[in-house]
């Protein structure tokens, strides 16, 4: 499952070494777009731990991430695995002006009705 939230870096913590080959490292976001601020804590692992070095705390991010599970001794965990981390309004996928597109005159029928009028 993907997903996506926007906040304010508030923390970044240092790279884990959790073995020879596995490596992980935290972040926290403050997400203040409800009544109540919350404290977002997500993961990054081995080559993806490194794409928040250039972002400040305190700056504002669009976090991209993905909801693991897993169990363990009868233990459940569940983690928020970010795989990709920007500046707001950095998004690389251009998006549409208002503008951009020629509107269209509603198609109409031959007896002069509207097609728009369709119950669906």
């Amino acid at each position: 499952m993907s997903f996506e939230v926007e906040g304010k870096l508030h923390k970044k913590f240092d790279k884990e070494q959790k073995s020879g080959t596995f490596q992980t490292r935290e972040f926290v976001i403050l997400d203040e777009s409800t009544q109540y601020p919350q404290h977002i804590k997500f993961q990054l692992v081995q080559d993806r731990c490194e794409i928040i070095d250039n972002i400040e705390e305190g700056t504002n991010v669009k976090v991209y991430f993905d909801l693991r599970g897993r169990e363990w001794q009868g233990k459940y965990f569940t983690n928020l695995q970010a795989w990709r981390v920007e500046a707001a309004g950095q998004e690389s996928k251009p998006k549409a002006a208002p503008g951009d597109f020629p509107s269209t005159p509603p198609m109409t029928s031959d007896e002069g009705g509207s097609y728009d009028d369709l119950p669906f």
